[in-house]
């Protein structure tokens, strides 16, 4: 499933596990800002992301890709790279995870998708929509791989917004823990390509935002 993962964000770049170095686990970082977006009566109505994969990785990704101009990617020439990428993002739910109210939320396909190059890094931009927007009191949302082969971290400024939330509505976002000497260690065991042997592992570094409304 990893190797799935990796090809998943090269996608059209046709990066192979084994043309990547042999890191430890994480082999991907993504830092990320998420928006929460209502409809005009108040009902949630989906999650924005952004996501920025680290320079390594970017620069994989976009190898043998055409382009105009030489260190320069259009959104239509990365198009079909964000397409290959929503799809493949399908099977591992979008490292997405939401309750409304407690209930769990779920998610639509997603809309207004397409890839950002950027200062030599890669930002996938992506919309999911609630299969059914909903009134609620309480919304949590947690973005995290479960088997830690991506490492996501919202990032330092704006990481969290609400867009057209109802008056008095307030959002607070809950940063992983610290990852602890031993725990490194252990990770750094793991051969490259080889699944982490508790897959829920990584809901231990989740990244966690709580919406409360009046």
């Amino acid at each position: 499933m990893r190797n799935r993962l990796l090809a998943l964000f090269a996608g059209l770049a046709g990066v192979c596990l084994h043309a990547v170095p042999a890191l430890a686990h994480p082999h991907v970082w993504v830092v990320m800002k998420s928006e929460i977006a209502y409809a005009p009566d108040g009902s949630v109505a989906g999650v924005r992301h952004a996501w920025t994969f680290d320079d390594m990785f970017s620069t994989f990704a976009t190898q043998g890709l055409k382009q105009a101009t030489k260190g320069v990617f259009t959104r239509e020439e990365l198009a079909p790279l964000a397409e290959v990428n929503i799809t493949s993002l399908k099977e591992f739910d979008y490292f997405t995870y939401a309750k409304l109210d407690d209930n769990k939320a779920t998610f639509a396909a997603p809309k207004d998708y397409w890839l950002e190059f950027k200062n030599n890094e890669l930002t996938l931009h992506f919309t999911l929509p609630l299969a059914a927007p909903l009134k609620v009191k309480s919304l949590s949302l947690e973005v995290y791989d479960p088997s830690y082969y991506v490492d996501f971290a919202f990032a330092e400024k704006d990481a969290v917004s609400l867009a057209g939330a109802p008056a008095g509505c307030q959002a607070t976002v809950g940063k992983p823990q610290d990852m602890t000497k031993e725990m490194a260690q252990f990770l750094a065991q793991i051969p490259a390509g080889q699944q982490i042997p508790e897959n829920s592992y990584g809901a231990q570094y989740a990244n966690k935002v709580a919406v409360k409304c009046p």
